[in-house]
């Protein structure tokens, strides 16, 4: 299937490659690429778990680096560069691929070599970034992905002719198979530092706009023969009903339900039974510590706490493994499209849907996806209202809570669970909240014109068991290293204030710690909303990470003695009114509890009064709706 091309040895535009006719070692490979080109999954496939994600210094980009040990050169570093459609600094994606291209970025290492991934389904597109990125002078391999899918949806393309047109070296590769990447091991191999002999001049056109660019691209596809895939009667019939006015965003909601229904369903006995099976570990752990202060600490404090929250692994990890099967099957990108009628009577631009979707998952990235929107205000508004979108941090906290107080009634002979509905109700309170705020800011201080929206729709794909493991790998290294990390460190702070001041050697009772009589002090303002001084404290250290709220009902309900001996739920349901925990969950719909999230819509702001601004309107607009929640469940 796969197919590599070397034509003659070239000389790039800018010159031959170094002075004296010869490459350096290599050190550094840079992997570009458009949108939806499979470059991260290729990325995945050549580094496999060994690559580490930070940003890039100065600004909000993301930056993935790897060795490359998935091909055998684990001495070569491969840069995962922003999916981009060309090199035009109009964004800040193309600004950071051209900094990194052209070694200007601080701390990152001007590339060696080029991997430049363009998706052979849409050859005649993608070819428009092939110009300037083989104009920058580099070594430079093209790798036409998906060649699998062109077979055997009846496409046609000939690497060669396309090698000797471009004068770069071609080849045909499947990065979800993982076929044809030892045509990327030669080419790595032939750049180690030997002489390129008689190099031939290849001359590229200079391309100065879009339409020039793709008129240009357009000639090299009919010279090369390609050929584009026959369009499946059933991927149009596909696009037919999910792109449809009216089934379509029908359909999407049936899947949202379906997906939270079989997280109930099947997520709720295997948290169920983790949390069971920690128990018992605990238990069994602290039977070999003396009674006393060290045994509290490591039961009450550190291990009821982390545990707690662990036990909500089973179903985030659920949530993500279907987001990850929509999103790799092609289908999000059609809810994008759909959600871009939404998203334009807002005033907001159909882009600003994916950076919402993404925050699912977490606030900080998807804040950080927002740079793909141009238009300044349109981005500014995205920015501001994602936090209302339910990130699985606010998950756990929703999951306890509806466990404890709402029943597990069944309708339409068990296929609709109340449990369901509540949940769901809680994500549709959050959005409706982005966009009634997204609504009142682009029709007052954010007011721009629309632009236009452009998306490519990927093919329709199965999607492999090893992107989607590599996917539930990260989601759960992320979750496990939080439990590890903040969510410890603040149950051994609370057990510490909830057993001092020591009184006669002994420890005080819970109303009279440190953390009592704080919890105490702020009873009067969080009475109207329902709830007890244990919650305000919970509430203060959710403020680090919203998942910590449930390590420290943990702790605190573990170390008071009317409580230590029941389970959490059944703690809440015991010293909790069904008003306050109601409440509670809508509370946390709309407030801003993450400093991480405060942290990011600053640096993308470049100010504080954003984030002050941001973190005020949402606590006002939590906490009234919390109040009209207790009242109505009270009086109801």
């Amino acid at each position: 299937m796969s197919t590599c091309c070397t034509p003659a040895p070239y000389t790039p535009p800018n010159g031959p490659a170094g002075v004296d006719g010869k490459h350096s070692a290599l050190r550094t490979i840079a992997l570009v690429g458009p949108p939806n080109s499979g470059k991260s999954t290729l990325f995945n496939r050549l580094t496999g778990l060994r690559q580490k994600v930070a940003n890039y210094p100065g600004v909000t980009v993301e930056q993935r680096m790897g060795a490359m040990a998935g091909i055998g050169r684990g001495d070569l570093t491969l840069i995962d560069l922003p999916g981009i459609y060309s090199l035009d600094p109009f964004s800040e994606d193309a600004r950071v691929s051209v900094d990194v291209l052209e070694g200007r970025m601080p701390g990152t290492p001007k590339p060696d070599a080029i991997l430049l991934v363009l998706d052979s389904l849409h050859l005649t597109r993608q070819l428009m970034l092939a110009a300037p990125v083989l104009a920058l002078g580099l070594p430079t391999m093209v790798l036409l992905n998906m060649s699998d899918v062109m077979d055997t949806r009846g496409g046609e393309i000939d690497p060669l002719r396309l090698a000797q047109e471009l004068g770069a070296p071609v080849a045909r590769i499947s990065a979800s198979r993982g076929t044809g990447l030892e045509a990327i091991q030669l080419f790595l191999n032939r750049h180690r530092g030997e002489e390129q002999n008689n190099p031939a001049t290849t001359v590229l056109p200079v391309v100065g706009n879009p339409v020039s660019a793709h008129k240009w691209a357009a000639q090299v596809s009919a010279r090369t023969g390609y050929r584009a895939p026959l369009s499946e009667a059933a991927t149009r019939r596909l696009d037919g009903f999910l792109l449809h006015r009216v089934w379509g965003p029908l359909f999407f909601l049936v899947v949202v339900f379906s997906v939270f229904e079989v997280v109930f369903t099947i997520g709720q006995p295997l948290s169920d039974g983790l949390g069971d099976l920690l128990a018992r570990a605990g238990t069994y752990v602290t039977s070999y510590l003396p009674d006393g202060w060290l045994r509290s600490l490591v039961l009450d404090g550190a291990w009821k706490g982390v545990s707690s929250v662990l036990v909500f692994l089973p179903q985030i990890l659920l949530l993500f493994l279907f987001i990850g099967i929509l999103e790799d099957s092609g289908y999000l990108a059609r809810a994008a499209l759909i959600a871009d009628r939404v998203m334009r009577s807002i005033g907001l631009n159909g882009k600003a849907f994916i950076p919402l979707l993404s925050a699912y998952a977490c606030a900080v990235p998807a804040i950080m996806a927002t740079r793909t929107i141009e238009n300044k205000r349109d981005r500014l508004a995205t920015i501001l209202v994602t936090p209302f979108m339910t990130c699985s941090a606010r998950l756990p906290v929703y999951m306890l809570f509806i466990a404890a107080f709402i029943p597990p009634i069944a309708f339409l002979h068990g296929l609709v669970g109340l449990q369901t509905l509540v949940m769901l109700g809680l994500y549709l309170l959050g959005f409706v909240a982005a966009l009634f705020t997204a609504r009142l800011l682009k029709s007052s201080i954010l007011k721009s014109s629309q632009t236009p929206f452009i998306l490519e729709l990927p093919q329709y794909r199965m999607p492999t068991l090893r992107s989607l493991g590599i996917r539930l790998w990260d989601r759960a290294s992320v979750f496990l290293r939080q439990a590890g990390s903040i969510i410890l460190a603040v149950t051994l702070a609370l057990w510490v204030l909830a057993n001092f001041p020591r009184q006669h050697g002994m420890a005080p009772q819970l109303t009279d710690s440190i953390i009592g009589r704080l919890g105490h002090w702020m009873e009067p303002v969080i009475a109207p909303l329902g709830f007890n001084w244990k919650i305000g404290i919970g509430l203060i250290s959710s403020v680090l990470a919203r998942e910590v709220m449930v390590g420290t009902m943990g702790t605190l309900y573990g170390a008071d003695p009317q409580t230590q001996s029941l389970s959490l739920q059944a703690a809440l349901h015991h010293d909790l009114a069904p008003g306050g925990a109601i409440a509670l969950m809508v509370f946390f719909a709309f407030a801003m509890q993450c400093t991480s999230t405060m942290a990011v819509v600053r640096r993308e702001t470049n100010s504080w009064r954003w984030p002050a601004i941001q973190f005020t309107y949402m606590l006002i607009l939590a906490y009234g709706a919390a109040f009209v929640a207790n009242w109505a469940v009270h009086f109801l």
